[in-house]
């Protein structure tokens, strides 16, 4: 009888807990709804994540120009290699690739698509 006396106490308190818990929950999800309001409003200004593909495309366009440079420079080497021209052949096809490398970030960027075939 003791332990219906007990769970008789619980019940009793029960609506009590549950509405109290209720309203906190509510004033809790208010609180919430505030504050991601004032968030929005912050991060609401283009920002430096704002959007992954324009990082993406940064890192192409960087990769065009680095290639270019790259392979200029290493037939510039190989030339000089094969010829024995040392320092000049090196010096021209790096800045050949140079040039191809600024080439290829223009066309990727699409601020020229290439020569017009209508000439």
């Amino acid at each position: 009888m003791a332990a219906d006396t007990r769970e008789g106490g619980k019940n009793g308190n029960r609506p009590d807990e549950e509405a109290a818990l209720s309203a906190r929950l509510q004033r809790l999800g208010e609180r919430l709804a505030q504050h991601r309001g004032t968030n929005r409003n912050v991060e609401a200004g283009p920002g430096p994540g704002s959007d992954p593909s324009a990082i993406a495309r940064g890192f192409r366009l960087s990769a065009e120009l680095v290639a270019g440079v790259l392979v200029g420079a290493f037939i510039g080497w190989a030339i000089d290699r094969w010829l024995g021209i040392s320092p000049w052949g090196m010096i021209v096809f790096l800045l050949l690739g140079f040039a191809a490398g600024v080439v290829n970030v223009i066309r990727a960027a699409g601020v020229s698509g290439g020569p017009d075939p209508k000439q």
